[in-house]
């Protein structure tokens, strides 16, 4: 049995369930045209990551009402209907990966960009492997580990196309990320980022994503992922818009991208009311939700958002990452000893597995992605012979 709960997968109901995500920012986050960190977009991340939390602990049955002992909508009478709302966080993360990865591959050689993506992802990745099947172990955590060969592949991230068990749950979304960040590289970075290549990128995978869909070829929809290439799109063309408000044609990709997002939004997650499904999405609010997303960014892109500048904003963007990977699935295990064997009542224990996961997220930070992303970024860069983004040891 694997440790992602089915829900993860795309079932054939129309109660679509839909995804967790967090989008692993750069080393910094620094302005288009030389300015400081862009903070508010960390903070932005968090309450992506927040609302994906909620959703996986009170918006949906599975193996969390194991957890619980109940279904959350008993847990959450009236809560569960807006947690059920929390899986849209993914589409606000894959917004702010559009900005952040556009930002991160402008005026930056290939092997640069690879070298900085790949020290960003895996050291945390790895240890969140490692971490969720060591705990699955133990004899009285009652869920089922994957296969030592599973285990293993997962390590390559490569598990999701070669369809085997996943350590976490969560992690299907960062095949989305990979499918992305390969595109704009082969695309985009490795022929040199321009104003005009990026435009011609987003025009041609916007339409090409279209016809994938249309033409219902599996290959094509693997390759070019329509339902989120517009979210992708949309944030890229955010980019644009930071580099020049004043950009029409900028500000074009973004409402082409949002318009066909909140299309794929709510095919996603809305359904027919039916009372044997968990909750009922409003289209309305679908809409609306994603329309804050888009907001929330094009304002912290044009400028508006800059007086929000608080420092723990930088350690909160920290904390996304890791607490994206491991907060799904060690959750059950800390919701299931607060609440059923410490008899803990679920709000509290709700607002405790949150604050246990950040926890835990602080010191993956701290202890492996701020010693292990540098020197991995180093020996990458080393190998391939380019020192001019190794970092220089002072005398």
């Amino acid at each position: 049995m694997s440790t992602a709960s089915p829900a993860m997968d795309r079932p054939p109901s129309p109660e679509p369930a839909a995804p967790a995500a967090a989008v692993p920012p750069p080393a910094a986050a620094p302005g288009g045209k030389g300015g400081g960190r862009l903070r508010a977009l960390d903070g932005l991340r968090l309450i992506a990551a927040l609302m994906v939390a909620a959703y996986h602990y009170g918006g949906r049955d599975g193996e969390i009402t194991k957890a619980w002992g109940s279904s959350p909508r008993t847990q959450f009478p009236t809560a569960h209907e807006w947690f059920a709302y929390g899986p849209l966080g993914v589409q606000i993360f894959f917004v702010i990966s559009g900005f952040v990865i556009c930002m991160s591959g402008w005026g930056r050689p290939l092997r640069s960009f690879f070298a900085s993506r790949v020290s960003r992802l895996m050291p945390s990745y790895w240890a969140a492997i490692v971490l969720v099947t060591l705990v699955f172990a133990l004899p009285p955590v009652a869920y089922a580990a994957v296969s030592p060969s599973d285990a293993v592949l997962n390590l390559t991230m490569l598990q999701q196309p070669l369809g085997a068990d996943r350590v976490l749950g969560v992690c299907w979304t960062l095949w989305a990320e990979l499918r992305f960040y390969a595109l704009f590289a082969l695309c985009v970075v490795l022929p040199g980022a321009t104003r005009r290549r990026v435009v011609l990128f987003c025009a041609t995978w916007t339409f090409a994503a279209v016809l994938a869909d249309a033409s219902g070829e599996p290959f094509l929809t693997l390759l070019l992922m329509p339902e989120y290439a517009p979210f992708f799109v949309g944030g890229i063309g955010l980019y644009l818009v930071h580099r020049d408000r004043r950009s029409v044609l900028a500000w074009g990709i973004v409402a082409v991208g949002w318009a066909v997002g909140q299309h794929y939004a709510v095919a996603r997650l809305w359904h027919k009311p039916n009372p044997e499904y968990f909750s009922y999405r409003e289209p309305l609010i679908i809409i609306a939700i994603v329309t804050a997303g888009f907001a929330a960014v094009a304002a912290i892109a044009a400028g508006f958002l800059n007086r929000v500048n608080w420092r723990w904003l930088t350690v909160a963007g920290a904390l996304t990452y890791p607490f994206y990977l491991v907060h799904e699935h060690l959750g059950w295990v800390v919701i299931g000893a607060l609440h059923r064997k410490a008899g803990l009542p679920s709000s509290v224990t709700l607002v405790l597995t949150i604050a246990a996961m950040l926890t835990l997220a602080r010191l993956l930070n701290r202890y492996v992605e701020k010693r292990a992303t540098p020197a991995l970024r180093t020996a990458l860069l080393r190998s391939a012979g380019d020192r001019r983004d190794v970092p220089q040891r002072t005398p």
